[in-house]
């Protein structure tokens, strides 16, 4: 493998990795949804530790698993920053200055939100970081039975950005060789970023034509699938150890007597 390459999809391993999309989705959506709902320690500790479970069977790679889960490494500490110079203060004052003052109350929020945010994202991506997009979409289709023409479209739009990367370096390339890109940062900014706009519009359109050509959208017309989306009990019982997971955590928060929902906060 190459330095600074992430590990392929098709060379991990592990008892998620096999698991369909679908419930990768599911468990996902099981283990943050009621997370999200409360903010208190108690609630975010057990629920970061009993979520290592599935980051640990995830099949992913310590280095790959540390990049791709970065943006939450660098979130957590800027939301506990935040949230204790500037959340609702409450019980003693550590620290007053202009607008920012800490106090215990504010120290205990920004802790127990930095830590949310880590029982939430950290196993979310982990079992995100598997999931194969066409895989996803023909989840979706063949077992929620979502519109094939929206599903697909998004699929096909989630696939192009990669291309749009590619149409901004090659414009900017295309644009230097000519002499136009060598003046004014910001009408440099505003010209390729139209040049985008109409690369992307014609690419779509292209899309769209393509897609109605070979029957995507037609009324009455029943599509033959490709790949059938698996589902069985395994994936199921994913789904139900995410939900137990975020469960339990809750749970132990409610027994302590910690519980805090998240709108009698805003409240």
């Amino acid at each position: 493998m190459k330095a600074g390459v992430l590990d392929s999809p098709r060379t991990r391993s592990g008892p998620i990795v096999s698991r369909s999309a679908l419930a990768k989705l599911g468990g996902a959506l099981a283990l943050s949804v009621p997370l999200v709902l409360t903010v208190d320690l108690v609630s975010a500790s057990v629920g970061l530790v009993l979520g290592l479970a599935i980051i640990l069977l995830s099949g992913l790679t310590p280095r790959e698993f540390f990049f791709r889960t970065l943006p939450i490494w660098v979130a957590a500490p800027s939301v506990f920053i935040t949230v204790s110079l500037y959340g609702v203060a409450s019980g003693a004052i550590l620290f007053e200055w202009g607008v920012m003052r800490v106090s215990e109350g504010s120290l205990h929020l920004a802790a127990a939100s930095a830590l949310r945010l880590l029982a939430v994202g950290l196993p979310s991506i982990a079992m995100f970081a598997t999931i194969d997009p066409t895989d996803l979409a023909d989840g979706l289709i063949q077992k929620l039975h979502l519109s094939p023409r929206f599903v697909m479209g998004a699929l096909a739009a989630m696939r192009l950005l990669g291309l749009l990367a590619n149409d901004a370096r090659s414009l900017a390339l295309a644009r230097r060789a000519r002499g136009v890109a060598d003046h004014g940062r910001i009408r440099r900014f505003f010209g390729s970023a139209f040049a985008l706009f109409v690369l992307a519009i014609r690419r779509g359109t292209t899309l769209s034509t393509a897609m109605e050509a070979r029957g995507f959208g037609v009324p009455g017309v029943r599509r033959s699938y490709a790949r059938i989306a698996p589902f069985d009990r395994r994936d199921a019982m994913l789904i139900v150890v995410c939900g137990l997971i975020s469960g339990v955590a809750i749970g132990v928060a409610v027994a302590t007597g910690a519980w805090n929902f998240v709108f009698a906060i805003a409240a």
